[in-house]
């Protein structure tokens, strides 16, 4: 299977230009529509609907013909970028540490090769803002409601992985992780008399102490983890006792029940400890991401295209501690989230030295096309 050097040769200007001007979650307006502009440009037969914040490309084979989406995101992250590259962002202090540039370059170029070849099944390309704060992919869920979706498909390059080298796992590929607020509220006193005030300090203290405990007090059969994030108690004066704290958790999980089970005892345990102070206790939720289920006849399929055109294959053993919204998709639809290797020298995803290396581009084409194709 060849993609049209043409084709190649413009998503590589493409992801270099995305490159330079990285926008962060929510705020990618810019990106977006660059990106549309890029396929208004250089397709013929796309039908282009904007959603807002995201939109997606059609390509329509006919009303009674299967339907299949591709997913990239688009939005970067609040790191610097230092690579030695003409295109280096120009953005200070943000930049695309984690690909999204690479991924939505290479659906681009899927999309042009489809409208270019043509394809038996109707193709959604969807162009996803927000995955690294955990909402942009439960807003994109109306694809599915507005289409006809049978299955999804995405990908996330990895470094480490030897270049162009693809994995996949059946089950959770990225474990599901919420963050907490814990919000204590006391009585604030003279700091001379705290036994007439209500210091909240206490409870916070013996809620991270006991974490572990809590932990391994729950049978579990995957990963079950507690991180600390932050901790904020009081005011910067000596003569108040504190009164208000909160407690900032990363809670993560490789199976969606085990988690669950662990926020309710965790709130328990906060709970009781506020009543044992006299507290008042509020507990707010952010950055929700799902488990990141693949499945597996739709891994089958990743595999079988791996196999048709050569592509070296690896079985993922365990899923990765970090999240990725794509969950959101495979709760209501088959698909397969996978991963193509970045290079054993690549460095590690978020840090100013990482560029998503232009190689894979082809690669995920390819599999792309392939996937569409069929057996």
């Amino acid at each position: 299977m060849r993609v049209n050097p043409a084709t190649l040769r413009k998503a590589v200007e493409l992801r270099h230009a995305l490159h330079a001007h990285p926008e962060r979650s929510n705020q990618e307006r810019w990106t977006k529509a660059f990106l549309m502009d890029f396929l208004k440009e250089n397709t013929a037969h796309l039908e282009l609907v904007d959603m807002g914040q995201w939109f997606y490309a059609a390509y329509r084979a006919g009303a009674d013909r299967p339907g299949i989406a591709f997913r990239a995101d688009f939005d970067a992250i609040p790191v610097a970028d230092e690579i030695p590259a003409p295109y280096v962002s120009q953005v200070p202090g943000m930049g695309h540490k984690c690909g999204h540039d690479g991924h939505s370059a290479s659906l681009a170029a899927l999309a042009l090769e489809v409208d270019r070849r043509g394809a038996d099944q109707n193709a959604f390309f969807l162009f996803q803002h927000a995955e690294e704060t955990g909402d942009g992919a439960l807003a994109c869920t109306r694809l599915l409601r507005r289409e006809r979706v049978d299955e999804i498909f995405g990908f996330h390059n990895r470094p480490g992985v030897p270049l162009g080298t693809v994995q996949v796992r059946d089950g959770t590929v990225y474990c599901g992780s919420q963050g907490l607020i814990l919000r204590f509220q006391g009585v604030p006193s003279h700091a001379s008399m705290p036994e007439l005030g209500r210091n909240p300090a206490y409870a916070i203290a013996e809620l991270i102490l006991g974490l572990e405990e809590l932990r391994t007090a729950q049978a579990c059969r995957g990963l079950v983890l507690a991180t600390v994030i932050q901790v904020n108690v009081g005011e910067r004066a000596f003569g108040v006792q504190a009164s208000t704290g909160e407690l900032l958790l990363t809670i993560r999980g490789e199976y969606e029940e085990e988690l669950r089970q662990f926020r309710n005892s965790l709130e328990a345990r906060a709970k009781e400890r506020a009543q044992h102070y006299g507290l008042t206790l509020e507990i707010r939720s952010c950055d929700v991401f799902p488990n990141t289920v693949s499945h597996r006849g739709s891994n089958e399929k990743v595999r079988a295209a791996c196999r048709k055109l050569g592509i070296p294959l690896r079985e993922l053993p365990a899923p990765h501690r970090s999240s990725e919204d794509f969950g959101h998709y495979t709760r209501l639809i088959p698909g397969a989230f996978f991963e193509i290797g970045s290079g054993e020298n690549c460095p590690d995803l978020h840090t100013v030295g990482f560029d998503f290396p232009d190689g894979i581009l082809e690669t995920a084409v390819k599999l792309g096309l392939a996937l569409l194709d069929g057996p």
